[in-house]
């Protein structure tokens, strides 16, 4: 079945092939088997396979066999891969980067991309998003958000706001104007890991 382009970087055939490039170029040290790829992107192994397939014969990724595994990477040796980099951090970085930057700070029960960026992520016509806003669920310390929307800005080029919340307040039990507006929109839900 073909999917749309993705409103957040329309030259691109796939969401699942901007979210597998900023995962490798924003990453660019690390390889990933394609299982690791497709458990954190949410698709199947086959569909990885075919990305990398095409992303390995336009010089982009360099991959290498370990067992019966294949591992790839970003291939960072290139005139692209700068720009390259720069472009995914500016779509499609929010995910990769304020996952593993939320994924540090303890106390963070969930968190959610909202707002304009969530609207082109899932197809909603519109500028390009200036900023990124988040909402945080949980009792995580307010200076250590703000440490890590500082650095997630550094990595993205753009203004990130984090809204925290209690758990209490998402489970329903705030009706006020805020969460019932971020509740009425889009929201891109980030893979939390334990460190």
């Amino acid at each position: 079945m073909q999917t749309p382009a993705p409103l957040l970087l329309p030259m691109l055939r796939s969401r699942t092939q901007g979210e597998l490039l900023a995962m490798l170029y924003l990453h660019p040290e690390q390889e990933y088997s394609l299982s690791e790829l497709a458990a954190q992107l949410n698709v199947s192994v086959a569909t990885i396979s075919r990305e990398a397939d095409r992303l390995g014969a336009a010089g982009l990724t360099v991959e290498r066999r370990y067992g019966n595994m294949r591992l790839v990477r970003a291939a960072t040796d290139t005139v692209v891969s700068r720009p390259l980099t720069d472009l995914m951090a500016a779509t499609f970085g929010p995910l990769p980067v304020l996952s593993e930057l939320l994924s540090e700070v303890g106390g963070v029960g969930g968190a959610y991309i909202y707002g304009s960026w969530a609207a082109r992520y899932e197809g909603e016509p519109g500028q390009v998003p200036r900023d990124i806003d988040v909402l945080v669920i949980g009792p995580a310390d307010e200076d250590e958000l703000d440490d890590a929307a500082r650095a997630a800005e550094a990595r993205l080029g753009r203004e990130v706001n984090i809204h925290r919340v209690s758990h209490r307040s998402w489970d329903g039990t705030d009706t006020g104007p805020f969460l019932a507006t971020v509740r009425a929109q889009p929201m891109v839900p980030l893979v939390l890991h334990e460190t």
